[in-house]
């Protein structure tokens, strides 16, 4: 198991944000946890520095390019990039440094999946290696299965996660990333029942984030996810305003994979 990086962007700025409160309302303000000056390509020498891969940058909303692009050109091939990517501008990400890229809304619309467009999107990059698969998801109701949503998580789909379409999918990308998006930015715990579906059932690799916010949880993902989850934790690290050390959280995962 990993510990995954990761930088979040939102009007160009590093923030941390409750992922269920974003809108392409311009009216609209996300509830926000933390906010800094500070460049994105900083963080990304950062996690370099301590010899971190496979964590993402995410772009929530218009306004973030120059921030990705300069967080991708401090720490070539070791971030994926996502938001707002489609079968235009993939190979472009590539170019600019991005390990893969990271796609949701251009292939789950309508409610449903365009495998035509995913099969464009895999053949656009090169291959199913650089290819990340977001499925982030919510519940429609208690007890039901979670489904995918898209469009800043604020539209559900009728595609649910599932071990059949885990399966299903790893066909077309490299690796997955789930954010919980009910507990994403709260610091109120992990999803556990998300974490067991994936350690169970993923036959790639994948990541996932939400709610995590201790070394605690670090350990339970581990055993959940049965060591094959990966963690991102965002608001609840110091270097975010939080209360986790991030240095500790780096020891973890290099005691974990030495």
């Amino acid at each position: 198991m990993k510990f995954r990086p990761c930088i979040d962007l939102h009007h160009g700025q590093v923030k941390q944000i409750v992922g269920s409160t974003l809108s392409d309302s311009a009216s609209d303000t996300p509830s926000t946890n933390f906010s800094t000056e500070r460049p994105a390509s900083d963080y990304a020498q950062m996690y370099q520095r301590d010899e971190l891969t496979g964590g993402h940058v995410i772009m929530l909303g218009p306004g973030n390019t120059e921030a990705a692009q300069a967080a991708l050109q401090a720490y070539p091939n070791g971030l994926q990039v996502g938001g707002g990517i489609n079968d235009t501008n993939a190979q472009e990400w590539l170019d600019y440094g991005a390990s893969h890229v990271i796609v949701t809304s251009f292939v789950f619309r309508e409610g449903t999946i365009d495998l035509e467009r995913l099969q464009n999107l895999v053949n656009v990059v090169g291959g199913k290696h650089r290819l990340v698969l977001d499925l982030s998801c919510r519940k429609k109701t208690e007890d039901g299965p979670y489904y995918v949503v898209t469009d800043r998580w604020q539209n559900f789909t009728d595609y649910p996660v599932t071990a059949e379409t885990l399966q299903f999918l790893s066909r077309y990308c490299d690796e997955f990333l789930v954010h919980g998006v009910e507990v994403e930015g709260k610091q109120c715990g992990i999803l556990e029942d998300l974490v067991v579906l994936l350690g169970d059932s993923s036959p790639i690799a994948v990541t996932y984030a939400g709610g995590a916010r201790s070394l605690e949880d670090m350990e339970l993902v581990k055993k959940l996810g049965k060591g094959k989850v990966d963690l991102t934790i965002g608001s609840a690290l110091d270097c975010f305003g939080g209360k986790l050390c991030y240095d500790s959280v780096v020891a973890w995962h290099k005691q974990e994979n030495s």
